[in-house]
């Protein structure tokens, strides 16, 4: 997870997270939004589901970004986003 408040008005976090192939890619996204559409949060958008290499997750201020483990590779989408603070959780 990315802290992007101090560098960014387009969100304030990033979630990154990998799944191994597109079906697991697709699972994850399915899970994080039938979880969060309990709690009575609904994406804006959602993108790349069919394809699920990528998938991107658009909550507002919190984004989601599911790739599959090649994908995130290629992209590398932390390395763009370096002067984010990393978030950690125990």
């Amino acid at each position: 997870m990315l802290d992007l408040r101090k560098i960014t008005i387009i969100a304030d976090y990033f979630v990154i997270c990998s799944g191994e192939s597109p079906i697991q890619v697709k699972a994850i996204s399915e899970w994080i939004e039938e979880t969060l559409r309990r709690h009575g949060i609904r994406p804006l958008r959602i993108e790349g589901a069919a394809y699920a290499h990528w998938v991107l997750m658009d909550y507002g201020s919190v984004v989601v970004h599911i790739f599959e483990t090649e994908t995130r590779a290629y992209y590398e989408l932390e390395k763009l986003w370096i002067d984010a603070e990393p978030v950690t959780f125990e």
